[in-house]
């Protein structure tokens, strides 16, 4: 079988190997970065820090595809050209039309990172830790005009641990998906793989967050809530706290709760050498974070020095200077 593969990142890095794994030939590789940045640009970051999956296809020789968009007359052509009998996408930005996604042979598959019909949508790495799941998964599913709503081909749970960031969970994600490619390839050649129809009564969709979630309201949110945020935004976008007036990067593998208790929005401790704040949630438990980061760094002296003096404690730069 001949497969195409569109992706980005560590997604498309696994679904490479997991072709490879099959033994399999990739008639050709499209990245999404190709609609998104460029090509100067692309071309001198791909030179200068090439990432894990531009290194594979360059040191297997893959052939890659260079259009602006999946939906275009050029990459149309291209796809008539490779004639290939499956179409492989993960971590795509778009939605395919159906004059593409009928082109390949046997079948356009999507690799989608939950257990659908559960979370559609663009980033369930960050909304399942957001809504405090204990599982995930990853599903494998045939491409329809109905974003994530395809048939399903393939699907496996993933357990979502109480440390893990939305990075560990992705990390976890594309190595399954890397398995689960392997072995649906070789059901597809022989035949006999089944389809299942989701349940739409069981279907949930969310979209991008806002924004606003980078903002941590200990006033309003629990302890519990608060370090999920912290973990799910981790590493698509920092989350912040506010200290006089000044915003704080939160490290997500510093952030613990305390068996200490005050009134919600209270700080409780602070300390210049550790660089943490111990904060009280809604619900009157505190979270500790250490190695906090002043966004926009000069400042961050002046925070030091004023933690240092609040604790009676000499200032020294190479403890405090961020």
């Amino acid at each position: 079988m001949k497969v195409v593969i569109l992706g980005k990142g560590e997604m498309l890095a696994n679904l490479i190997e997991g072709v490879n794994d099959a033994g399999f030939e990739i008639a050709g590789v499209f990245r999404h970065e190709r609609t998104s940045i460029h090509p100067f640009n692309l071309f001198l970051s791909d030179f200068f820090k090439s990432s894990p999956e531009v290194t594979m296809i360059k040191e297997r020789k893959l052939y890659e595809i260079k259009c602006k968009s999946a939906n275009s007359k050029e990459f149309k052509k291209e796809l008539l050209k490779l004639n290939p009998d499956i179409m492989l996408v993960g971590t795509w930005g778009e939605k395919l039309k159906k004059e593409i996604f009928d082109i390949p042979k046997i079948a356009a598959i999507n690799v989608h990172p939950s257990l659908l019909p559960a979370y559609r949508g663009p980033n369930p790495y960050i909304q399942t830790i957001l809504h405090g799941e204990k599982q995930s998964g990853v599903t494998f599913h045939l491409i329809t005009e109905k974003l994530d709503a395809g048939p399903i081909l393939a699907q496996q749970k993933i357990d979502i641990l109480p440390v893990d960031t939305a990075k560990e969970l992705k990390s976890k994600t594309v190595f399954a998906a890397r398995i689960i490619t392997c072995e649906l390839l070789k059901k597809l050649n022989a035949g006999i793989v089944q389809e299942r129809i989701q349940n739409e009564n069981e279907a949930s969709y969310f979209p991008n967050i806002t924004g606003d979630e980078k903002m941590l309201d200990f006033k309003s949110q629990t302890s519990d809530e608060i370090l999920r945020t912290i973990r799910a935004l981790y590493p698509y976008l920092p989350a912040y706290i506010t200290y006089e007036k000044m915003f704080f990067i939160v490290n997500p593998y510093k952030a613990r709760l305390t068996d200490k208790t005050g009134m919600p929005g209270e700080i409780i401790a602070k300390c210049p050498k550790t660089r943490s704040l111990t904060i009280c949630c809604k619900d009157g438990i505190a979270v500790k974070m250490s190695g906090l980061k002043l966004y926009g760094l000069p400042i961050f002296t002046g925070f030091c020095i004023k933690l240092a003096k609040e604790e009676g404690e000499k200032f020294h730069p190479f403890y405090y200077h961020g």
